[in-house]
C-alpha cells in the first residue's frame, strides 16, 4: 500500500510539472499575442490600408507553412507576425522621422541668423 501511494504521489508529481509547463507556454503565448494586438492597434492609428496587411498577414503564413520542428508552431506564427508587424510600423515611421528633419533644420537656420 506504502509503495501504491508513492506511485500516486510520483504521477500527480509528474502531472503539476506538465502543468506549470503548459502554463508557462499559454503566458509566453499570451504575451506575445498581446504584443501582436499592440502593434496592430499602432498599425491602424496610423491608417494602413486593409491590402498592406493582407499582405503583412499573408506573408506571415507562408513563411510559417512548414513547421520548424522542436518549435509550437502557434508561437511560431506569431513571433513571425510580430516581426511582421514591427517592420511595417518601422516603415511607416521613417517618413515622419524625415518629414521632422526639414523643419529642424529650419528651425537651425532661424536661430543660426
Amino acid at each position: 500500500e506504502l509503495q501504491q501511494k508513492a506511485e500516486e504521489a510520483e504521477l500527480l508529481k509528474m502531472e503539476l510539472q506538465m502543468l506549470e509547463t503548459e502554463r508557462v507556454r499559454l503566458s509566453l503565448v499570451e504575451e506575445k499575442l498581446m504584443d501582436v494586438l499592440q502593434l496592430l492597434q499602432q498599425l491602424r492609428d496610423l491608417n494602413i490600408s486593409k491590402r498592406a496587411l493582407g499582405k503583412i498577414l499573408l506573408s506571415t503564413l507562408e513563411s510559417c507553412r512548414d513547421p520548424q520542428p522542436g518549435k509550437a508552431q502557434l508561437l511560431e506564427v506569431l513571433d513571425t507576425l510580430q516581426q511582421e508587424l514591427t517592420a511595417c510600423e518601422l516603415l511607416h515611421r521613417q517618413p515622419m522621422e524625415q518629414a521632422q528633419s526639414p523643419r529642424s533644420l529650419s528651425n537651425a537656420l532661424v536661430i543660426s541668423c
